[in-house]
């Protein structure tokens, strides 16, 4: 009798796992931030961009998902702004030849360089543009609104990126993908309309450092809400499909998100409308094609088994670059 409760004990713990692995914004996060940009458009662009809203909605996860199949990505998606001192940075040059030629290209893509990447997206998506190729219109507006988003999350601008080096662990997906998926559609994502991008470059070390600028406080509260609440009662169990998960509980959660005055909220709504200023800068800057007259080829074989490898690599989940797991 002893040896079955032993076993069946054991069966039940295998059966929980600690807080999933969650990445930059979760799929809901990145998914509805490309989504309601959409609705940030001028007519001109918004008749394209409304006809294809499942793809970039849709397809707005698939930087994350080439971190699995390509080591190159994971730098992409993020910068540790407090490897180079203290705010605002000074020491690291806003140019990325001047940051090369200071750091070199290794030492900067170790500590992330999405600040640097979402221009040459821009470029991409202009060049896509101004060639009527709307394949590629999709895909670019797809991919950078990934880049915008994850510079928005304070955690993406710090090597304490899961409270790692602070005894929170785990925080990283708690702060973008729990919180967010629980209250979220509450959210207000009225936000107007977009706007041309004078300077992408200066826009996105705005960006950048107002999020790094955020990291005490995400890291403070829950240190305090922590101590207030006790591990008792900040997680929870919840049953997700055939696995029972150990997650931070609901109560734990909207204290957190009260705490930091809707932090969640506020930095979901500013991305919306730098995807949405950052499309329409691009086209704005490829002349303002008419979007009614786009070259529609199919998908190139070579572009058809990226996406399969893509997906493949994914669904075997063997990351490239750091993970965010609790």
């Amino acid at each position: 009798m002893a040896r079955a409760t032993l076993l069946l004990l054991l069966c039940f713990l295998l059966t929980i796992t600690a807080v999933t692995y969650v990445y930059s914004w979760g799929f809901w996060g990145h998914k509805r931030i490309n989504r309601v940009a959409v609705f940030t458009l001028p007519p001109q662009m918004l008749s394209l961009f409304k006809a294809n809203i499942e793809y970039v909605t849709d397809h707005s996860v698939d930087p994350d998902k080439r971190r699995y199949s390509n080591a190159e990505e994971a730098p992409r998606h993020y910068i540790d702004l407090d490897r180079y001192g203290s705010y605002p940075f000074d020491s690291l040059p806003r140019r990325w030849d001047d940051a090369v030629a200071r750091y070199g290209e290794d030492s900067l893509k170790k500590h992330g360089i999405v600040v640097w990447h979402v221009p040459l997206m821009l470029y991409r998506l202009t060049e896509a543009f101004r060639s009527k190729d709307k394949g590629r219109i999709l895909h670019y507006a797809a991919d950078i609104g990934h880049y915008i988003a994850d510079a928005h999350v304070p955690l993406h601008c710090t090597h304490n990126y899961n409270g790692q080096l602070t005894n929170q662990t785990g925080i990283h997906g708690f702060w973008e993908s729990r919180v967010p998926e629980l209250f979220g559609d509450n959210y207000d994502f009225f936000v107007g309309k977009a706007e041309y991008i004078e300077h992408p470059a200066e826009y996105m070390w705005n960006v950048v450092l107002k999020s790094s600028s955020e990291v005490d406080s995400v890291l403070l509260f829950e240190r305090e809400l922590t101590e207030q609440f006790g591990s008792d009662r900040k997680y929870a169990f919840e049953q997700r499909g055939d696995a029972t998960i150990r997650t931070y509980s609901k109560d734990f959660s909207a204290a957190y998100q009260e705490k930091l005055n809707d932090m969640q909220e506020r930095k979901m709504r500013a991305a919306i409308v730098a995807v949405g200023s950052f499309w329409y800068t691009a086209w704005v800057n490829a002349g303002k094609p008419d979007l009614g007259e786009l070259k529609d080829g199919p998908v190139s074989e070579e572009e058809q088994l990226e996406l399969e490898a893509m997906d493949k690599a994914w669904r075997d989940g063997k990351i490239y670059g750091r993970e965010h797991s609790d």
